[in-house]
């Protein structure tokens, strides 16, 4: 068997292509620009590539686009910029990039964040409403994977799904994504973690293993059964001597050997990543009509 190869490049494009369509609508119809917003705190290199990426993104769909760039700043300077632009009524949706220097704390500068213009969905109260099946703003990640499966045919729905990860950003929330009694959903999801015993024998059942644990190569052949769906999630370094920049992007998952069992997976880089800009672009066209028919906010 030799896998489907799930790409997510080109169905971000479509997502794009939708949202930039809404973005021109709301324009002509009601003069009004869905604008983005994103703070940058520190030198990290990676998060500055993805803050590039996010800018120029929203700018090709034709929102506002906005880019708060600190590289030294102190927790108050931080939350100071969070409330200018909770102010601003040109920026519908907003994010603080993540990871954050160790002198300020992630928890407080989230909490910062208004609810409705909270793109990542990352605040409690936007978190909380995803767990009781009335999301408003699915974290991208999350939500870029469940596009990849509904749009590929391998819809979750009464399957087995494991989640190899417990973050905020992916594992937690794409369970309760997928565990939801709705469209795209309605699996039986299983989360897995360091303490969890015979790890292997979980992978082995499942139908749709989800990798988001930050070890490269983590996941194994002979930890998947033949038909599986692997959607993977990391994004990590190794040594490649051999290459210009002395290293190579793989994923959570030992792509060469899974694929040769596996029904459908996705590269890295080239898989979840493009969907996860593509879904914060949909998020923030939804905190636009939001803002316009703030009473719909009441029926997410």
């Amino acid at each position: 068997m030799s896998a489907t190869i799930i790409r997510g490049t080109p169905m971000a494009e479509e997502i794009r292509a939708e949202v930039a369509e809404g973005v021109a609508e709301m324009r002509s119809k009601h003069g009004i620009v869905p604008g983005l917003a994103v703070v940058l705190v520190g030198d990290d290199p990676a998060s500055a590539v993805y803050v590039r990426n996010k800018e120029r993104a929203a700018m090709e769909a034709g929102m506002v686009s906005e880019v708060v760039r600190m590289s030294t700043a102190t927790e108050e300077d931080v939350l100071s910029a969070v409330r200018r632009l909770n102010a601003d009524a040109r920026i519908h949706g907003m994010l603080v990039q993540l990871p954050l220097p160790d002198h300020i704390s992630e928890n407080r500068v989230i909490e910062s964040v208004n609810p409705n213009k909270d793109v990542d969905g990352l605040h409690p109260f936007n978190m909380g409403l995803l767990m009781a099946g009335r999301p408003r703003f699915v974290p991208a990640t999350p939500g870029g994977i469940q596009q990849m499966l509904v749009r590929t045919g391998f819809d979750p729905s009464g399957k087995n799904v494991v989640v190899l990860g417990r973050s905020n950003i992916v594992g937690k929330p794409i369970a309760n994504l997928l565990m939801q009694r709705s469209d795209g959903a309605n699996a039986t999801v299983t989360v897995c973690h360091t303490r969890t015993r015979n790890l292997e024998e979980v992978t082995r059942e499942a139908d749709i293993i989800i990798a988001a644990i930050g070890q490269p190569r983590y996941l194994k052949a002979d930890m998947v059964k033949d038909g599986v769906v692997v959607i993977d999630v990391g994004i990590n370094q190794i040594d490649a001597p051999e290459r210009r920049r002395g290293y190579r992007l793989v994923g959570d998952v030992d792509y060469h050997a899974v694929r040769e069992k596996a029904a459908a997976i996705t590269p890295v880089p080239g898989g979840v990543g493009p969907m996860t800009i593509a879904m914060l672009l949909s998020n923030t066209l939804k905190a636009a009509r939001l803002h316009m028919h703030p009473h719909l906010r009441d029926e997410s």
